[in-house]
Parts: C-alpha cells; structure tokens; sequence
C-alpha cells in the first residue's frame, strides 16, 4: 500500500505541475517562472496534507522524486507546449486527473496516520484541491475551488469512497481506483455540462437600477 500511494502521489504531482506549467505558459511566464508554478501546482496539496499528518518533514521537499516529476513535467510543457495544447483545455484536464490522483492518495494515507473516516475524506479533499489553489493564487486569479464549478465537491467525494471502502474492509486498490474514477468524472462532467453550486447574488445598491435606467436613456 505505501508504494501505491506513493505512485499515485507522484502521479498526482506529475498531472499537476503539467496544469500549473501550461497555466503559466498561457501568460507568457519565463522558463523560471514556469517552473515555480509547475513545482507549487504540484506539491501544494501534498505539503498540506502532510503538515496537518504530522508526517514531517513533507514528501515534496523530502524526496527528489517530488521535484523531478514537477521539474520534468514544467520543462516538458515550456518547450513542447503545442503538442500538450492539441489536447482539448489541457489546463482544466490535467487540473482534474491531478485532483483526483491526490484526493484518493490524500484519503489514503490519512488513513495510515489512523485519522478517523471524516477527517480523512476531508484531508484528502485538501489535498486534491491545495495545488489548484496555489497555481490560481500566484497568478492572481481566484482559486478555482472557490468559483461555481463543482471542484471541491468532486474531491469530497472521491475521497469518500476511499474512506467509505476502507471502512467495509473492501480491496484498497479497488476503492482507490473508483474513488479517482468519481472525481474525474464528476469534474468532466461540470465541466461539459456547466453543473455548478448555487451562486451568491447579493443585494443591488438601492440606486443601481436607477442608475442602469438614465445610463440607458443617456443612449
């Protein structure tokens, strides 16, 4: 199970600094700049998770594998980007493979840490969503998670199934492999359908329509 989640963690890592690097190929970022954004969008998650475990210090600065996968994935997208930009948004793709890849690992090795079922689902939601969060954040955009997409939820509940799985001593492998299936597919799914959670509308200002009114007339 330890070489399990360490491959789906390294995997998750790989799919996520590809994201973070097409993101900032998108805004013509230099090859350094590229690079930071492929390794924070890839280890984000996993320091998270890590810290608030207790398991000290984090894999991603503790094994170089963590920072070959991202380093290698920023390179690949700096130089052959227009071989990764043929697949249909690759941004959004990577984003949710990444997001499913590290919310069942996140799950899982919560798990190990003998956290309790809810906290692990919630940690590996964590997980799944902190790298998006720090792609997001360092190129000033909000943070996916926090828009009207189905994002979080999705990683909520791949993470449920792993927990769920364990709890009914069914095969991890198994559970793992449909909580990442869920994930994926429920994001695929918003994506493509435009499902999304309800979306605050705050109150106009009391002279906003009077203002849209004479901006109308002054037409």
């Amino acid at each position: 199970m330890k070489i399990f989640v360490l491959a789906l963690d390294l995997a998750g890592t790989f799919v996520f600094a590809l994201s973070g690097a097409a993101a900032g190929v998108k805004r013509r970022l230099d090859l350094f700049g590229v690079l930071v954004l492929s390794f924070a969008a890839g280890n984000s998650g996993g320091i998270f998770r890590d810290l608030l475990i207790g398991a000290i210090p984090p894999a991603a600065i503790s094994d170089w594998r963590y920072l070959a996968a991202s380093l290698f994935a920023g390179v690949l997208t700096f130089f052959w980007y227009p071989s990764i930009n043929r697949l249909r948004n690759p941004v959004l793709i990577f984003d949710g493979a990444g997001l499913a890849l590290f919310c069942v690992s996140g799950a899982q090795k919560a798990i190990g840490f003998g956290l309790d079922p809810v906290m692990a689902a919630l940690l590996g939601m964590l997980t799944g969503v902190g790298g998006g969060m720090a792609r997001d954040v360092l190129l000033s955009d909000v943070p996916v998670v926090l828009r009207s997409d189905i994002y979080a939820v999705a990683a909520l509940a791949g993470a449920a199934m792993v927990v769920i799985g364990d709890a009914l001593q069914l095969p991890s492998a198994a559970t793992t492999c449909a909580g990442a299936a869920l994930c994926f597919g429920l994001r695929l799914a918003a994506i493509r359908h435009g499902w999304h959670l309800p979306i605050a509308h705050p109150p106009e200002h009391p002279g906003a329509k009077i203002d849209a009114a004479e901006n109308r007339k002054d037409r």
